[in-house]
């Protein structure tokens, strides 16, 4: 049973504000072996079991013998009516692992990828995903949002949001058609999109960081070495909860808005990411935490 109880709208989907982050599931790239099918699938399901109702993928979530799509479709269907599936599109990956962007007239492919990968017959949201790299890049996205718009029109999409962008792209995105998640970088340490988490507020939009807890990267921080060790520690010290739970609660604690979506490979730290969404953290706790931002910035 959930231990979490707030939700929010991706247009008309009510999800609950912790879902599920597929990256991981596949193993990450560099790893020395892949994980086992059977612990994905298991982790899969016991989300599911958890309350979990919105997980976010990609097609070019994948490793050279595991697919995160593949994964999905596999432990879940028939899927559960109330699951909420999340993909982005913009990004794509070859045969070899390299990124690249995709032209406009390329995105239908894209969005028919995940649909046949996940065997649906239409995508809940999808997220175009800004630029081949992980930073946020400049230039006008309303053609390649434009391109999503039609296919949102012609029944593939339900929902669209955007990923990687900054406000004056959010706009943009806006002025075309409905969005209704921002996907970002974010977290205690990473705070560089505060105003734009902000403007999502207002706007009634849902921000889903991304790298909430850790930069996923290979030879990067973890959630014991990330600035803001100590603050955390204190904090998690008072919950009985572990670094990770206390990030991932701050970011909740951001806004009613805000939604989690943490990714492991690991059933026991699956549990740890749900049960988070039940940590109330006070407003001294978050005064101190805010703190980690001002000296990290």
């Amino acid at each position: 049973m959930t231990n979490f109880h707030e939700t929010w709208q991706l247009g008309d989907l009510t999800v609950n504000r912790v879902g599920l982050g597929a990256m991981r599931l596949t193993g990450m790239p560099w790893d020395e072996k892949p994980k086992s099918r059977e612990n994905s699938i298991a982790v899969l399901r016991r989300a599911i079991e958890l309350g979990v109702d919105h997980i976010d993928t990609a097609s070019f979530y994948f490793t050279p013998t595991r697919s995160a799509n593949e994964l999905i479709s596999t432990a879940l269907q028939p899927y559960p009516e109330n699951l909420v599936i999340t993909t982005k599109v913009g990004a794509g990956r070859d045969r070899d692992g390299e990124f690249s962007f995709a032209r406009p007239d390329q995105l239908r492919g894209q969005v028919e990828e995940n649909i046949r990968q996940l065997g649906l017959d239409h995508l809940d949201v999808v997220n175009l995903r800004w630029g081949a790299a992980m930073g946020k890049e400049p230039g006008s996205l309303a053609e390649h949002f434009g391109a999503l718009a039609e296919l949102r029109e012609a029944g593939l999409i339900r929902h669209l949001g955007v990923s990687n962008v900054v406000a004056e792209q959010l706009a943009e995105a806006l002025s075309i058609a409905p969005v209704v998640c921002v996907q970002n970088r974010y977290g205690l340490a990473d705070r560089e999109d505060d105003a734009l988490v902000d403007l999502c507020g207002e706007h009634g939009i849902a921000f889903v960081p991304f790298f909430a807890v850790t930069t996923s990267l290979p030879g990067a921080s973890t959630p014991d070495t990330v600035p803001g060790q100590a603050e955390v520690a204190k904090v998690a010290a008072a919950h009985d909860a572990t670094p990770a739970q206390i990030r991932l609660a701050w970011t909740l604690h951001r806004g009613a808005h805000v939604l989690a979506i943490p990714g492991t490979g690991d059933p026991r730290h699956l549990e740890e990411n749900v049960a988070a969404g039940g940590l109330r953290l006070s407003e001294a706790e978050m005064a101190l935490l805010d703190g980690v931002g001002s000296v990290a910035g």
